[in-house]
């Protein structure tokens, strides 16, 4: 079974033509012409031109164009399909691109999870504004709004943006005060402070 490149130069030969003749001729670089010669699939231009290139190089030669394309393609059909397939590999498919947005939902969506996991299992923020001494005091502050609060044991309202209040009356000299702040999954943030 003859090979393109052989039937190429043969029929050249025959002709006793060379390849800068032909080049000129043909208006095909001359680079072209010697890599379809020495079989260089390297140095082969990208189709079409590879395909319009070597039917006008047959045709120069007398050859018949259609043969010659045939045969070049049964030569190198598997090469050139394995170099567009690596090719294709690193290119933005509809495939690769539908797997990147996918791969990108499943990390977005798993931060969200470990986020939410991580707020949901801290303790809470908790911020008193302790008083001065005084028979009757008032201890605000702020916490997580889903958080309940406890001052001296004593449940506590919190209001949606997480502030609380309550006054305490004090009736002796020194008094300690436990501000309790716990969280929906149970952990719990304390301040405390003795008025004096």
């Amino acid at each position: 079974m003859k090979r393109a490149s052989f039937l190429l130069e043969t029929a050249r030969l025959d002709r006793e033509l060379t390849q800068d003749e032909i080049s000129k001729k043909t208006k095909i670089p001359l680079r072209y012409l010697q890599a379809f010669e020495k079989e260089s699939q390297n140095n082969f231009p990208d189709e079409p031109y590879c395909s319009l290139m070597l039917q006008e190089y047959a045709r120069y030669l007398g050859l018949n164009p259609n043969d010659i394309v045939s045969i070049f393609r049964r030569d190198y059909a598997k090469k050139v399909c394995d170099h567009n397939q690596k090719i294709s590999f690193l290119s933005f498919t509809p495939q690769f691109t539908y797997t990147i947005i996918v791969a990108l939902l499943i990390i977005l969506f798993s931060a969200y999870l470990i986020f939410e996991y991580i707020k949901f299992n801290r303790p809470p923020v908790l911020k008193v504004d302790w008083p001065l001494y005084s028979k009757i005091v008032e201890i605000r502050g702020n916490t997580d709004s889903e958080s309940t609060v406890k001052i001296n044991e004593n449940l506590v309202v919190v209001d949606q943006n997480g502030n609380f209040a309550k006054k305490i009356e004090i009736s002796t000299s020194e008094a300690k005060i436990v501000v309790e702040s716990t969280s929906p999954a149970g952990k719990t943030t304390v301040e405390e402070k003795i008025l004096k």
